[in-house]
C-alpha cells in the first residue's frame, strides 16, 4: 500500500530546520512563457529551502527561456546538455539530460505549464524526502485535477490517460502501486543518486516507466505520496492523448516482457530508454 502525506505536513519552517542536503528543481519548459516566470518567483520565494532552479527549455518560441532567466532561474537549453547524444527525444530524454546540470543532492522534477502554481508543490514533494529520509526514496505527486471547457468545470474530470490507462495497467500488473492517485504526474521527487541509476524512457513513457524502475531498485515501500492540493494547467484534445496511451501500454508490456510475464501479443516494444546516467558518466560524458 502507497502511503501518503500531505504538503500540510511540511511547513516550510520545519523543512529548513530539517534540511541537511542541497536541493535542484528541475523544471522542463516548452512554450510556456505565461506561466514559468510566476513559478521560478514562487520557487524561489521559498528563501534558504531551494539551491538551484534549472530551467530545461525546449528552445521555446514564446520566450519561455527568457521569461525563467529573468525571474532568477538558471537556464539551459536541453538541445545543448549531451549534444554528442544527438536531437533530444522528448521530454524523458530532456530530464535524463538535466542531470548533467542539476547538482542537487535532492532533485524534483516540477511541470512548468501549471496555472496559480503554489509553493506547497515544492514543499510538498521535498517534505517525505526530508523528514522521513531513513524510508523513503521517491515522492510522486497527487492532486485534484479539474476539467475546464468553456465555462464549465468539472472537479476531478482531468487526467483522463491516468484514469483510463494507467491506473487499470497497474491495477492489474503492479497492485503494489495501485494506490497511486496520480500515477503520470510530473511532479516527482528523490535523491540524484537513485535518479542516476535510472534508464529513461525518452517520451510520454517516462512516468510510468520510473515508477516502475524505481519499484525494481527499492521497492513499492520506499515510494510515498503526497496530496498537493489541486493542479490546473491546459488540457489537451482527445486525439493528442492517444499518442500518451499508446506509450503508456506498450511501456507496461515491455517491462511485463522483460519480467517474462508476457510472452507474446500486444504493442511492438517502440519505447527508447536512455541508459543509467551513471553509466553515461563513466563512459566519458561530461557533467
Amino acid at each position: 500500500m502507497i502511503r501518503g502525506f500531505s504538503h500540510a505536513d511540511f511547513p516550510l519552517e520545519r523543512l529548513l530546520e530539517g534540511k541537511r542536503q542541497t536541493l535542484s528543481v528541475v523544471l522542463p519548459a516548452r512554450e510556456v512563457a505565461d506561466t514559468v516566470g510566476t513559478i521560478v518567483e514562487r520557487i524561489l520565494s521559498l528563501d534558504g529551502l531551494v539551491d538551484q532552479v534549472l530551467v530545461v527549455d525546449a528552445d521555446s518560441a514564446d520566450g519561455s527561456a527568457e521569461v525563467a532567466r529573468a525571474a532568477g532561474a538558471e537556464v539551459a537549453r536541453q538541445e545543448g546538455l549531451m549534444p554528442e547524444l544527438g536531437p533530444v527525444l522528448g521530454k524523458g530524454d530532456a530530464l535524463w539530460r538535466s542531470q548533467a546540470a542539476a547538482q542537487g543532492d535532492l532533485v524534483a522534477f516540477v511541470d512548468a505549464d501549471s496555472h496559480d502554481f503554489d509553493p506547497r508543490f515544492v514543499t510538498g514533494l521535498f517534505g517525505p524526502l526530508i523528514c522521513e529520509p531513513d524510508d523513503v526514496q521517491f515522492v510522486k505527486a497527487a492532486y485534484r485535477r479539474p476539467f475546464t471547457a468553456g465555462d464549465v468545470v468539472v472537479p476531478d474530470g482531468g487526467g483522463r490517460v491516468s484514469q483510463l490507462t494507467a491506473r487499470p495497467l497497474l491495477d492489474a500488473f503492479y497492485p503494489d502501486l495501485a494506490g497511486l492517485a496520480q500515477p503520470l504526474s510530473g511532479e516527482v521527487a528523490a535523491p540524484r543518486a537513485l535518479l542516476e541509476q535510472l534508464p529513461f524512457a525518452t517520451g510520454y513513457a517516462i512516468e510510468t516507466a520510473m515508477l516502475i524502475d524505481v519499484r525494481e531498485r527499492v521497492g513499492a515501500g520506499a515510494i510515498v505520496q503526497c496530496d498537493l492540493g489541486e493542479r490546473r494547467n491546459t488540457h489537451q484534445p482527445l486525439p493528442a492523448l492517444r499518442p500518451m496511451a499508446d506509450e503508456v501500454l506498450a511501456v507496461i508490456c515491455e517491462r511485463l516482457r522483460r519480467e517474462g510475464r508476457l510472452q507474446d501479443g500486444g504493442p511492438e516494444d517502440a519505447i527508447v530508454h536512455r541508459p543509467p546516467f551513471a553509466d553515461a558518466m563513466a563512459g566519458g560524458a561530461a557533467r
